[in-house]
Parts: structure tokens; sequence; C-alpha cells
């Protein structure tokens, strides 16, 4: 697992007060809303706040949070792509 990816998990399970789950229990295929990590829309909008601060990363567009906030390897794979912190 990559040092990024593992900070996701930190980053979301203490942004989002999943104090029941650990890194190991986030898969970084697993989908993050729905059936998988069961996120709302709430969540989504936390998510969005941690990647402007964290990483420097400003969504414009409701659209792309849909498309990266797939799983943790596809937020992974946008974030070093796009990064700027």
């Amino acid at each position: 697992m990559s040092d990024l990816r593992a900070e996701l998990k930190k980053s979301i399970i203490e942004q989002l007060n999943l104090e029941e789950l650990e890194v190991k229990d986030i898969s970084n295929e697993e989908p993050l809303f729905g059936d998988g990590l069961g996120l709302d829309s709430i969540d989504a909008l936390e998510l969005i706040v941690l990647l402007e601060k964290d990483y420097g990363i400003k969504l414009t567009e409701p659209q792309q949070g849909k498309e990266i906030f797939v799983s943790i390897d596809k937020m992974a794979n946008y974030i070093e792509a796009n990064r700027t912190k």
C-alpha cells in the first residue's frame, strides 16, 4: 500500500469521525459510497474540504466528486496527478 493511500484512509477516518474503523479495514478498491464504506452526501462535502485543505485541490464541478470519490485508489490517483501541496 502506498503512503498516500494509507494517509488518505487515516484522514478519512479522522475527518469523518469513523472511530470504529482502522486503516487496515478499508480496502483500496472498496467503494466509498453505497454498499462499500457507506459514506453519504455530507461525507462527500467533507472529502472535498479534505482535498482542498490537505492537497491544494479545489473541485469546481460536483460531477468531479462522483468520479474521484469512487475508491481510495481513484482518489489517490487523482491527488497524485493534481496536487499542489
